[in-house]
């Protein structure tokens, strides 16, 4: 992951480094090279993504792109912050870690879980969460309001459990448990988002250069102390990307650049608006093809 770009541009290999002396730790070798086992765990998962987001940015802004507006989902809102000069990339590097290390020790393992809900509009989701969570033991919300038929709940494993069960028998055409390493954007995370606070609060945030969609809200915002409070606020909100796109189409966006590893961005947006232009950049190919199209 990253290894192409670093490989083929001084920038990306910069952006390695500048993470390696921030964390303390060979991030590029574990990108690069693994072990798998290691990436997969939360606290080095989310540093290597976001390391590889804007190292990708930066090649892409190398060419003279600009972009008028940021987005980032869930942890992709750092890199979104990053992206707009809002937030400098070795604290946000650090950051991400401790998110990642928080997250995943605010629910005991085992006692959490997440699904995909397929199908099936979002307000019947929250609907479904409701009746699936009427006792204490059960919490299930919804988490990321992915697509107008895509939304991921989040909770106890009973009240997810539930929540599926209820889901199949409401008409949604799928609802499958997700292999997560804990409970995501649910107010089963609020320990989590209780530590963060005070690391957020000592950071320096500034103006951002271009607005940044929060997840929180869906609304566009520069403002520094804004954009902290969002960041807190998204580890037990839930993330509405649909509307976060809506309110970017409706600003009169119409080409959609997703940088860093995956397509998942880029297939979301497909579902929620197809008549939207998205590329991605996260090697030298796709980068290639960016220049090339755009």
């Amino acid at each position: 992951m990253g290894r192409e770009l670093a490989l083929a541009f001084p920038v990306a290999r910069q952006t390695f480094e500048e993470a390696n002396d921030a964390l303390g730790f060979d991030l590029a070798e574990l990108c690069f090279h693994g072990p798998e086992e290691q990436l997969r765990l939360t606290e080095y998962t989310q540093p290597a993504i976001f390391t590889v987001s804007v190292a990708a940015l930066r090649v892409l802004a190398e060419t003279g792109a600009a972009a008028d507006y940021f987005a980032g989902h869930s942890l992709g809102e750092y890199s979104a912050n990053v992206a707009a000069g809002a937030l400098d990339f070795a604290a946000a590097a650090r950051t991400v870690r401790r998110r990642g290390q928080l997250m995943q020790q605010a629910v005991p393992a085992g006692e959490g879980a997440m699904a995909a809900i397929l199908g099936m509009p979002p307000q019947d989701v929250f609907a479904v969460c409701q009746a699936a969570s009427e006792d204490a033991s059960a919490v299930v919300e919804p988490a990321n309001l992915n697509t107008p038929e895509q939304t991921v709940i989040s909770g106890a494993v009973a009240g997810v459990e539930r929540a599926v069960a209820l889901a199949r028998e409401r008409g949604a055409k799928r609802a499958v448990m997700l292999q997560v390493s804990a409970p995501f954007h649910c107010s089963l995370m609020q320990p989590a988002q209780d530590a963060l606070a005070p690391i957020l609060e000592s950071i320096s945030f500034q103006p951002a250069q271009a607005p940044v969609v929060v997840n929180v809200d869906a609304t566009l915002v520069t403002s520094p102390e804004r954009l902290r409070d969002a960041l807190v606020r998204q580890v037990t909100g839930a993330v509405r990307w649909t509307e976060s796109m809506q309110l970017l189409i409706a600003e009169g966006v119409t080409t959609f650049v997703e940088v860093g590893p995956g397509k998942v961005l880029s297939g979301l947006l497909r579902q929620i608006d197809r008549r939207q232009k998205c590329l991605q950049v996260e090697d030298p190919a796709s980068l290639e093809k960016v220049l090339t199209l755009s």
